[in-house]
């Protein structure tokens, strides 16, 4: 009798665990190295007319001898495609820090920054947080956080019918960025799992459906997307390359 007590306990607690397990979704993820690799923040070229899109930024970037490598949207944006929260370019803030209630994805706190140092160190951090950081060479807010020192944020919930297209970008052990986004559905909860998982003990939500990557060395060439900030890695262009 014991032992079939036993037995019916333990069934119950892996099913229990299994039905909190993560769904297997399919996410496209690239790793940066910062210190070896030229990763950083666009939204208007140096006549100051906004980007916008994947294909402008490529040829803007082809016409100063650098190829695109990768990139993807940086963070949510107004109706006007300017950053919704702080952005900085070049050392310097162009768009403030939004400590502001509102509801929306961008307002559930913590929201937090991703960014870089002059240093080409990276972070991710909480928006209360952010006034620390010194030195910011690029920074890009949005919200919510995934994940704040190695924790989930505490509204997403387990088997959560939420489930969107989504995209972030997390820190890796070493000073290395991982920036993912889901080629289906998933809910907040197990997209900050995968960061989680990956080692990342903080990363940050960047947006919803309207995330797309570019990542031609993968078959990644979307040609429809408009966005605010976008997140970059380049490299220099073969010669002749159009």
């Amino acid at each position: 009798m014991k032992r079939k007590l036993m037995y019916s306990a333990l069934v119950g607690i892996l099913l229990c665990c299994m039905a909190f397990r993560p769904a297997a979704v399919r996410i496209l993820s690239y790793e940066v190295n910062p210190a070896t690799q030229e990763l950083k923040l666009y939204w208007k070229d140096d006549k100051g007319q906004q980007l916008n899109t994947f294909e402008r930024l490529r040829q803007w970037q082809l016409a100063q001898g650098k190829e695109l490598v990768f990139a993807m949207n940086g963070g949510m944006f107004t109706q006007q495609y300017a950053p919704l929260g702080l952005y900085v370019a070049q050392g310097k803030t162009v768009v403030k820090l939004n400590t502001a209630n509102a509801e929306g994805n961008f307002y559930l706190k913590p929201n937090g920054v991703f960014g870089l140092t002059k240093g080409n160190k990276p972070f991710v951090c909480t928006t209360e947080a952010y006034p620390g950081v010194k030195e910011v060479l690029f920074a890009t807010q949005s919200g919510p956080m995934l994940v704040t020192d190695g924790a989930i944020h505490p509204a997403f919930k387990p088997g959560s019918k939420n489930l969107n297209i989504r995209n972030g970008v997390g820190i890796l052990p070493g000073n290395k960025v991982l920036l993912a986004m889901s080629e289906e559905p998933v809910s907040l909860y197990d997209f900050a799992v995968f960061f989680r998982d990956k080692g990342c003990r903080n990363a940050l939500y960047l947006d919803g459906f309207v995330s797309r990557t570019y990542w031609p060395a993968q078959g990644q060439k979307p040609v429809d997307g408009v966005f605010g900030v976008m997140i970059g890695v380049t490299q220099p262009a073969i010669k002749g390359e159009k």
